[in-house]
């Protein structure tokens, strides 16, 4: 039996680090992409294939995925969009080149590396795309709107590219976790740092809650899984014959999947407000 392949972006640590792992063991070839070279090394030493893949560098994108066309002869069973990052902060708060920075990698960079990957699934006749999205692709919340933009932005793609691949044998799933354990709140520190001027913004004193967030380590949040929890859905969402088009992780998510269907928009606010 031939060993299957799959390309996994933002490998470093979390979410995508666990799913390398647990994939490895499931016989999986795994090409577990990082941004920085000194992750790619690590994960190299450890076994993996590791190409260098920072989504907002589209000849990275395009390098890293040539990469491991090379080592596979050509082929790929699986892409996994797992890469992403936080800015937090308000939104009146963040300018534009911000946002468009989250955008590069979040969305656009993702775009461009599943429109490579389609041709080669295409060609040999099957292939499944994973994107990582979050309960924050379902409901927003404060402090989050640089990321929840993103999320909703890729809920919709791949929604659409699902119905465009429809008559492919090509799959396309979404995974939304809830509150996973990850670096995801300390990686989030330079970008605040970088785009959020805080000090002169008007809500300068509710930025107190966010920077105590961030910096301070207050333990799991409630309801908070660990990475396997997210990698068992995968494994389930590449195996399976027939794939769900969305896998829910963390009660939070099927929580706010379900208020969303049937509670009015200004209720739901207030419970998410108030949370």
């Amino acid at each position: 039996m031939t060993q299957k392949s799959i390309l996994i972006t933002g490998s470093s640590s979390g979410i995508g680090y666990d799913a390398a792992k647990g994939l490895h063991a499931a016989g999986w070839r795994v090409f577990a992409s990082c941004r920085k070279p000194q992750d790619c090394a690590r994960l190299q030493a450890e076994g993996f294939d590791s190409p260098l893949i920072d989504m907002a560098d589209p000849d990275s994108v395009v390098n890293g995925l040539a990469e491991t066309l090379e080592a596979t002869g050509g082929t790929l069973d699986a892409l996994y969009n797992n890469a992403a990052f936080a800015c937090p902060g308000a939104l009146e708060d963040l300018p534009v080149a911000g946002l468009r920075e989250i955008f590069e990698t979040n969305l656009f960079g993702l775009h461009e590396l599943t429109r490579l990957v389609i041709p080669v699934m295409r060609q040999q006749g099957h292939g499944r795309i994973v994107n990582c999205s979050s309960v924050l692709g379902l409901v927003g919340m404060k402090w989050r709107g640089a990321y929840v933009s993103t999320k909703f932005a890729l809920e919709g793609l791949t929604d659409v590219l699902r119905m465009e691949m429809a008559n492919t044998p090509i799959k396309v799933i979404l995974i939304e976790p809830g509150p996973i354990t990850s670096n995801i709140r300390q990686n989030a520190i330079p970008h605040f740092e970088k785009w959020i001027d805080w000090e002169n913004s008007a809500r300068r004193a509710e930025y107190d809650d966010v920077k105590d967030r961030l910096y301070k380590d207050s333990g799991p949040d409630k309801f908070e899984l660990p990475a396997p929890a997210v990698t068992k859905k995968l494994l389930d969402a590449l195996t399976s014959p027939r794939p769900k088009p969305r896998y829910y992780v963390t009660t939070p998510t099927y929580l706010m999947g379900f208020l969303r269907r049937v509670l009015p928009t200004r209720l739901l606010d207030a419970i998410i407000l108030k949370a």
